[in-house]
């Protein structure tokens, strides 16, 4: 058992590395600098990922009156943007892929940062469970590590190296879309037992609900083209689990029922998504990453 999951563990690196990997492959620095220049799309990001997600969850953790553990993972993975399903998802729905990668990774970079405070407000405004401390620079040196670094060194490669960077890319993406299938086999097989514990709970469905409602305010809450807008809903409906799982195994001393009810919820979640994002790739064909790229200049 600890070598399968020391396995999955791998899988899950790999597969957040190839996916950053791939995003800076498929970028260009004035794609890149048109969206990290745009001062509305990032802050009505921060604020769909920072404010907007964290009290739907909360609200939706009320409104369908959670159990403690449950209302305690419900508010973790809300609390925590910057997931690198988002690159992904973007991938799928051939959205605009240089702005999932860039937003995402800043998303979780400042996310390290409020993951804390936002939890242990709303959890003590809740009177749910206790305050939240963690190792910041960990978590920080965490995404420089796995999301930053692969998709600066694919970005350079792509500025530098233009060919080699065109020949490495239909690889890459082969490398994320294996390992992403294989990640979320392994989510559901190593969690199996959680999730069928809470069926005909309303843990699952509230996870479901929070993904979509994510989806809708992180679209809401942008700016550019409808490509673009879709795309920042796909990078806000799925969250970081790093942080969350960090929590669990410091303030609430890794409590089965609270690492039960996160594992349930991220899968619901990703029921919710990969869909919506499966509808909007059937609707673009290949073009949406281009388009969305064309129509920001």
């Amino acid at each position: 058992m600890d070598t399968l999951h020391l396995l999955f563990n791998a899988v899950t690196v790999i597969f957040i590395a190839a996916t950053m990997f791939t995003a800076g492959l498929g970028a260009t620095v004035a794609a890149l600098r048109s969206v990290l220049t745009n001062v509305p799309l990032l802050g009505l990001a921060l604020i769909a990922n920072m404010v907007a997600v964290p009290l739907l969850g909360w609200g939706i953790a009320a409104l369908f009156g959670l159990p403690t553990a449950a209302f305690i993972a419900l508010v973790l993975v809300a609390s925590s943007p910057g997931g690198p399903f988002g690159a992904k998802l973007a991938m799928v729905q051939n959205g605009d892929v240089v702005a999932a990668g860039a937003v995402q990774v800043l998303l979780a970079a400042i996310g390290s940062l409020t993951f804390g405070p936002t939890v242990s407000g709303i959890l003590t405004a809740s009177d749910v469970g206790t305050g939240v401390s963690l190792d910041v620079a960990a978590l920080v040196g965490t995404v420089v590590l796995l999301q930053l670094v692969p998709f600066a060194i694919g970005l350079l490669l792509r500025h530098y190296a233009t060919p080699v960077a065109r020949s490495w890319h239909r690889s890459a993406a082969v490398v994320s879309n294996v390992t992403f299938l294989i990640v979320l086999v392994g989510m559901l097989l190593g969690n199996w037992r959680d999730v069928v514990a809470l069926l005909g709970s309303r843990s699952l469905l509230a996870g479901f609900v929070l993904a979509a409602a994510a989806f809708a305010a992180g679209t809401l809450l942008a700016t550019g083209p409808r490509v673009r807008r879709t795309t920042m809903g796909a990078v806000a409906s799925v969250r970081n689990a790093g942080p969350a799982l960090a929590a669990i195994g410091i303030a609430f001393d890794d409590q089965p029922a609270v690492l039960g009810a996160l594992a349930a919820i991220l899968l619901s979640g990703l029921a919710a998504a990969i869909p919506i994002a499966a509808v909007l790739s059937g609707r673009r064909g290949g073009r949406g990453e281009q388009q969305a790229v064309d129509e920001s200049r």
